[in-house]
């Protein structure tokens, strides 16, 4: 595993230095598709910390009740900012995964759509939330995930991702619909 080097006498930004740590792979899982991969944050203790850091000063003052997390990268990055804030934890989970009674929210992809459910007992109307993911692709899990907490009377204080990808038009579908939106990096192209 290789890292980017940080020149040690040069101040660091933090959101330069967590785009500069994320893997690209080439044609995967299809051609032509440019994969942003986060596991090189994770693994390395500093890179993680300046991750999980840079979400923490973002919502410190938000009072957030809860951090929810998006199958399945979100799921990575939402517990740790949960825990940081003092915040409870609220999983988004893919159709059939959560084991007591749900409420579900399909939406379009590409080609064919998908479903995320949220136990209906999640949280009680009025909490406040974040949702967080690892990327900002097409925005159909982002906005799935908002419309099943807005169905249970929580308020969606912002979205939040490490990475968007403004091509694939997510983002623009997020804040055309109302939707605050955090990245901490942005790639162009697939």
């Amino acid at each position: 595993m290789s890292f980017a080097p940080v020149p040690a006498d040069t101040p660091l930004d933090p959101a330069a230095f967590i785009k500069s740590q994320v893997r690209t792979v080439p044609d995967w899982p299809i051609p032509g598709v440019q994969f942003r991969d986060i596991t090189p944050l994770l693994q390395r203790p500093k890179t993680l910390r300046m991750l999980i850091d840079l979400f923490v000063e973002r919502y410190v003052e938000a009072r957030l009740d809860y951090v929810a997390g998006l199958d399945a990268r979100g799921f990575i990055i939402a517990p740790i900012v949960a825990y940081e804030l003092n915040a409870g934890f609220v999983p988004i989970r893919k159709s059939g995964k959560l084991p007591y009674r749900t409420m579900s929210e399909s939406y379009a992809l590409e080609y064919g759509s998908a479903t995320v459910e949220v136990h209906e007992d999640a949280c009680q109307a009025g909490d406040r939330f974040v949702i967080v993911d690892d990327l900002i692709a097409t925005g159909g899990t982002m906005m799935a995930g908002k419309r099943l907490l807005d169905r249970l009377g929580a308020v969606v204080v912002e979205a939040a991702a490490i990475i968007d990808l403004p091509d694939l038009g997510g983002s623009k579908l997020l804040r055309d619909n109302g939707v605050s939106l955090f990245t901490i990096a942005e790639f162009a192209g697939h």
